[in-house]
């Protein structure tokens, strides 16, 4: 029975690992220090493995569970309650969570609020537009964290970024912002 409580506890363990590059933005965001976004990018090239890791170790300690349990002839009191921890119940909560950890940046995007930017722009030939290379994105949850930093600068029109192509190309007026100020 022990032996369920660590697996389980280590499929949620991975489970939370192979995400962490995409929930630590938005921990960051809600916190208030964006700066610690990009702590975990360096995990991103393990996540498939944390994945296949975190579906073997679950899938492990569900056998262990649900396997038919030896008989001993004895008389021994059975009636002790088995901890909480130590139920199908408790492996099914945890085996949800590490579900969601893992299909998190699929809807992290939720987590960030739409910004909108007022820019008024007086003359459209002070209006400039760069590209700027993006390394480190994963998930639909970076371009979200991208456009909601770069849409809190003053002069910025219009922003479109991508993960799948690690861009960002940005639209601005370049008498309220400039390029030093957007990277």
């Amino acid at each position: 029975m022990k032996t369920d409580n660590k697996l389980a506890g280590l499929g949620l363990l991975t489970a939370i690992s192979a995400s962490l590059c995409c929930i630590t933005p938005v921990l960051a965001l809600l916190a208030g220090t964006s700066g610690l976004a990009s702590t975990f990018f360096w995990l991103d090239p393990l996540r498939p493995y944390l994945i296949g890791l975190t579906v073997l170790v679950i899938g492990f300690a569900w056998y262990q569970k649900l396997k038919p349990q030896k008989q001993v002839d004895c008389n021994c009191d059975t009636t002790e309650k088995t901890p909480f921890i130590q139920t199908k119940k408790f492996l099914g909560i945890v085996t949800i969570f590490a579900g969601l950890m893992l299909a998190f940046p699929m809807y992290a995007s939720v987590f960030f609020p739409k910004t909108t930017n007022q820019t008024i722009v007086a003359d459209k030939s002070n209006i400039q537009t760069a590209e700027f290379k993006i390394n480190g994105m994963t998930c639909s949850g970076c371009e979200e964290h991208v456009n909601h930093e770069v849409n809190k600068l003053t002069g910025i029109v219009m922003t479109t970024v991508s993960y799948e192509n690690r861009n960002a190309i940005i639209e601005f007026d370049q008498t309220q912002t400039n390029i030093d100020e957007i990277e």
